[in-house]
Formats: structure tokens, sequence, C-alpha cells
């Protein structure tokens, strides 16, 4: 349960992130500071995200759907 939580939380962070460079996107202000920061941190986050679920599923705490159809 606490694994879910965690991925909910990942998830969360990695919209608000997509967010964040869409409002600097829109805004092009330089003080703002770059909208690679915010995708990089989007990134980063997917990959943590694949990880924490890979390692999940290998310790057995995460069961996947046998069957997906």
């Amino acid at each position: 349960m606490l694994v879910k939580i965690i991925l909910i939380c990942l998830v969360l962070y990695m919209i608000l992130n997509l967010f964040r460079a869409m409002r600097v996107m829109m805004k092009n202000d330089p003080k703002d500071g770059p909208m690679s920061r915010y995708i990089g941190r989007r990134v980063l986050t997917s990959a943590i995200i694949v990880i924490i679920i890979l390692v999940a599923i290998g310790t057995g705490v995460i069961t996947p759907n046998p069957r997906p159809y």
C-alpha cells in the first residue's frame, strides 16, 4: 500500500512539473529560468517511477495482472 501511495505522489509531482513547464513556456520570461529544468525533473520522475515499479514487482510487493485482457 505504501508503494502505491509513493507512486501516486510521484505521478502528481510529474504532472505538476509539466504544468510549471507550460507556464514558463507561455510567459516566456527569462527570470523564471529555463523550461528544460522542469522537463528534466519530469523525465527523472518518470525514470524513478519505472524503477520503483520494477523493484516492487521483483520483490513481490506488487503483483502484475496475469492476463491483461
